[in-house]
C-alpha cells in the first residue's frame, strides 16, 4: 500500500479529521483533545495511533503525559496526487470544451485554423 493509500484510510474517519484540524495551529495533550469528542480518551488515542502510523501527526512525551501536533510535510504525497488530479481534470475539461467548440477535430487534435480560413 502507498503512503498516500495510508494517508487517504487514516483521513477517511471524520473524527480524525477533526483531531488533524484541531491539532493544525497548536500541540496538544490527549486529555484535551478527548474532551473536545463524546468518545472515550482510548478512543481518541487509538485514532492518534493510526495519524500518527500515517505520518500525519507527531507525538511528543513529557512524563505521563503525550503531546500531539500535526505534520504538515505527512500531506505532500496526498497533495501530489490531487494536484495530478485536478491536473488531468482540468485538461479533459478543457478538451471536451474545445471539441464542442470546434477547436479540436473529431479524434482530439487541434484543428488547422487555416485551412478553414
Amino acid at each position: 500500500m502507498s503512503q498516500t493509500d495510508v494517508v487517504l484510510r487514516a483521513l477517511a474517519e471524520p473524527r480524525r479529521r477533526e483531531i488533524l484540524t484541531l491539532l493544525a495551529h497548536d500541540e496538544v495533550p490527549v486529555g484535551r483533545l478527548a474532551e473536545a469528542f463524546d468518545v472515550s480518551r482510548s478512543a481518541v488515542s487509538q485514532h492518534l495511533r493510526v495519524l500518527e502510523d500515517a505520518g500525519l501527526v507527531t507525538r511528543r512525551a513529557e512524563g505521563t503525559r503525550n503531546f500531539y501536533r500535526s505534520r504538515p510535510e505527512g500531506l505532500i504525497g496526498l497533495r501530489a496526487y490531487l494536484d495530478e488530479t485536478w491536473a488531468a481534470s482540468l485538461d479533459a475539461a478543457r478538451r471536451i470544451v474545445e471539441g464542442e467548440a470546434g477547436v479540436l477535430d473529431a479524434d482530439g487534435t487541434e484543428r488547422d485554423s487555416r485551412a478553414t480560413a
